[in-house]
């Protein structure tokens, strides 16, 4: 029976409720399931595997989504934000290393206007004509990210966390909206951005039908980047005492994932490599084609802290580099020095 779901999963790309369910709740290790994903991923990508290069530039925020460590109530954390030069200086060692995408990621940080990041924008593309600019940086208007675009940022990550307006309303405090942040991704798109969604696994109060409805929401999105992740609980916020999201289930969801959608661009994120030591590795061998190493100086890696334990914070962007170019290897891939957009 399952590997009559998985082959219709394959050809049709696309499963009822209750066959997603019986594929996310299976409780193993799914090797027939990784298999299938994996052959996809060959099929459209070979064994190329994409380097993004993250800079975690500001980790203040304006928000206090219940789950996040840099959220505005966190008063035992450090804050610290990059000017444009420390911006074009990770740049540079990046390029140096091989690296054609840069990831501007922060918190929601009104220090840095649309004009600021405009700066930002326009100095990296003018400097680096061969590279993409992605930005993470939260909901803004549509006004804003068309100036972005005008600018030159190519991609733009926005994880929607949940598609389920009662369990948002469990995570977030009541001045945020579900609403406002779907119409953001459906507007990055409009726009002709490079899109990413996602979602957490495993994030309090989640149901399998909470998954299911996230996993309708993709497909009626079409993102091309898909970035999710298990929950990871931090020390200084509301959800310290949850525990962690499941590792197997997030694997079973990236295999799921690049099965519905063969084209996209889905990391093995260090939130994998956080909850299990394996888990980029075996993130990429369940069809993930993406690592993100992080090009932000270690002495702002620690400050920068979304969820306790967080692996990487005390390796230069080299080391960091070479490691997950060895770990990659290991998993039976290549890194690849290329922009990598998305194939379809």
């Amino acid at each position: 029976m399952k590997s009559e779901i998985i082959d219709r999963l394959h050809k049709e790309n696309d499963l009822s409720d209750g066959e997603l369910m019986a594929l996310i709740e299976n409780g193993e290790y799914d090797h027939e399931l990784f298999q299938r994903a994996d052959e996809v991923r060959r099929e459209h990508y070979g064994t190329d595997v994409y380097l993004r290069g993250l800079i975690e530039f500001s980790n203040y925020c304006k928000n206090n989504c219940y789950y996040c460590g840099i959220r505005a109530e966190n008063h035992r954390l450090e804050r610290y934000r990059f000017g444009r030069d420390e911006i074009l200086s990770c740049c540079r060692q990046g390029y140096e290393l091989g690296f054609r995408t840069f990831v501007l990621q922060s918190g929601e940080d009104n220090y840095f206007s649309e004009n600021v990041i405009t700066e930002i924008v326009t100095a990296i593309k003018k400097e680096f004509t061969d590279c993409a600019v992605t930005l993470s940086i939260g909901e803004k208007s549509f006004d804003t990210y068309q100036t972005w675009f005008d600018a030159g940022a190519d991609r733009y990550l926005l994880r929607h966390e949940t598609a389920n307006e009662d369990h948002y309303r469990k995570l977030h405090p009541e001045n945020m909206s579900l609403e406002n942040r779907k119409n953001c991704l459906w507007n990055l798109k409009k726009i002709g951005y490079q899109v990413g969604s996602g979602f957490l696994v495993g994030s309090p109060y989640q149901t399998t039908d909470n998954l299911i409805e996230d996993v309708r929401f993709l497909q009626e999105l079409q993102p091309d980047m898909i970035g999710i992740g298990p929950f990871i609980s931090h020390q200084n916020t509301p959800f310290k005492d949850f525990y962690n999201g499941d590792f197997s289930a997030c694997l079973r969801l990236i295999a799921i994932l690049r099965l519905m959608f063969p084209f996209a661009l889905i990391p093995a994120t260090t939130a994998l490599g956080t909850i299990n030591s394996e888990g980029r590795e075996l993130g990429l061998q369940a069809g993930a084609n993406i690592v993100m190493p992080n090009l932000s100086p270690v002495k702002y890696r620690k400050q920068y802290q979304l969820y306790d334990n967080k692996i990487c914070t005390g390796e230069e962007a080299a080391e960091c580099r070479m490691c997950l170019e060895k770990k990659v290897l290991s998993a039976g891939y290549a890194i690849v020095t290329t922009i990598g957009h998305v194939k379809r």
